[in-house]
């Protein structure tokens, strides 16, 4: 099964176009499937007593409200046409997060909206969900700071609001940024999975890449990351992002898990069938035998090569007539 991987830039374009592309650019370089923008419009999800997060302030004018901060972070409509435009042109596709209803209106009319993705934030926003999931297409639903019951309520929501259960992929996150390795929690995100009876995939906002590939491993059908062409840039999310370099080895390990999970059948593999003769052992004469001497624990041991008689067949063979004489060292047959 393949893995779809979302290089997200986000916001890490800090409201510039031309780092805007450049990230198109780099996330279709390391082979991700999706490059995620987020799409929205400031006054219709912060209010102006909203305050930062710790990692936002940290990252960005401690003295700037949060929704200053987002306000230079939007994308307009021309912006979006030119970011379509431009992931054409690089041949990877084009996704991004609405965060309220004229921004889904917005993606809808460009048809942007091939998926669409509920961040952690908006889990327990039921108008918001009624309105994104209403046509029906994948969801993609963030599970950062959620409990069990709230994501069972979000999941009962987007099913009445028309989207099937089985288009619903409930995506583990903890929204934290870096988010701690004691804080991952990544066996949850199977339990999930098993509990609501949706695909699981993993929206990662730890340092590093192991996370994510481990997550694939355990059966993540959708992976989610930030990335950024310089972590030192000014913004809220840059330092919890990969670099363009370590972007690539993660869809190439990711790439490299997907073969190594294989289907589940235990058997020999092709490259590895020329070592079984060599590797395994057959029953050879311990020290010389003649014919019609009884084999016994004494003149038969197990060596390499693995081509004559099979050491499992040991209790068969003891106590049976050699059929000829054999030297030191020498395959026997029966």
């Amino acid at each position: 099964m393949k893995t779809l991987i979302i290089a997200e830039a986000g916001v890490n374009h800090n409201g510039d176009m031309v780092l805007a592309k450049k990230l198109i650019a780099a996330a279709a370089e390391a082979g991700a499937d999706l490059v995620k923008f987020q799409t929205f419009i400031a006054n219709k999800i912060v209010s102006k007593s909203a305050p930062k997060a710790d990692y936002q302030k940290n990252t960005t004018d401690p003295a700037e409200s949060q929704g200053d901060m987002i306000r230079q972070l939007e994308l307009t409509r021309e912006n979006h046409v030119e970011l379509i435009d431009e992931c054409k042109k690089y041949g990877i596709g084009f996704f991004s997060t609405a965060f309220d209803h004229e921004s889904i209106d917005l993606l809808e009319d460009l048809h942007a909206l091939d998926y669409v993705k509920v961040p952690s934030g908006e889990l327990t926003n039921l108008p918001y969900l009624r309105y994104l999931t209403r046509h029906g297409k994948p969801v993609f639903l963030s599970t950062g700071m959620a409990t069990m019951g709230e994501i069972e309520a979000a999941i009962d929501a987007v099913e009445k609001a028309g989207t099937p259960r089985e288009c619903i992929t409930v995506l583990h996150c903890t929204t934290e940024y870096p988010t701690p390795m004691d804080e991952v929690n990544l066996n949850a995100m199977a339990n999930m999975g098993k509990a609501f009876g949706v695909g699981i995939g993993y929206s990662d906002h730890t340092q590093g890449i192991e996370v994510p590939i481990a997550a694939v491993a355990l059966g993540a059908s959708v992976i989610e990351k930030h990335f950024t062409l310089n972590r030192s840039l000014p913004g809220p999310d840059h330092r919890a992002s990969l670099e363009p370099d370590e972007l690539k080895a993660m869809v190439s390990a990711i790439r490299n898990i997907e073969k190594a999970m294989g289907d589940g059948i235990k058997r020999p593999g092709s490259s590895e069938l020329k070592n079984k003769p060599i590797a395994r052992k057959s029953l050879v004469a311990a020290q010389p035998i003649r014919r019609g001497e009884l084999f016994s624990a004494e003149n038969l041991v197990a060596k390499r090569p693995g081509t004559g008689v099979s050491p499992m067949r040991w209790d068969e063979v003891l106590g049976r007539k050699a059929p000829r004489g054999f030297d030191e060292d020498e395959l026997i047959e029966l």
